[in-house]
């Protein structure tokens, strides 16, 4: 029997590599449009988050998001991605 590969994707806060469904994506498409990929699939840059508040606290005190999707982000998609938890 042949076994299922699991996609594993790097926290970009925590540097862990983790399964897809462990992680929250965020994408910034070719508009600039900057928002938080539910399907895992969206067509942009993304950067993928652990699930849990402290790491999303911590990427909004560094602001790694705005360095890794090179876009200002507003405090709205933090607290998007907190109540996401």
């Amino acid at each position: 029997m042949k076994v299922k590969k699991i996609p594993m994707r790097t926290c970009v806060i925590t540097h862990e590599k983790l399964e897809k469904k462990d992680l929250l994506r965020v994408v910034r498409n070719n508009e600039g449009k900057v928002f938080v990929d539910d399907t895992l699939r969206a067509n942009g840059r993304g950067a993928y988050l652990k699930k849990d508040k402290e790491v999303i606290e911590l990427a909004r005190k560094n602001k790694a998001l705005e360095h890794h999707l090179e876009v200002k982000i507003e405090d709205s998609l933090y607290d998007e991605l907190l109540t996401k938890l």
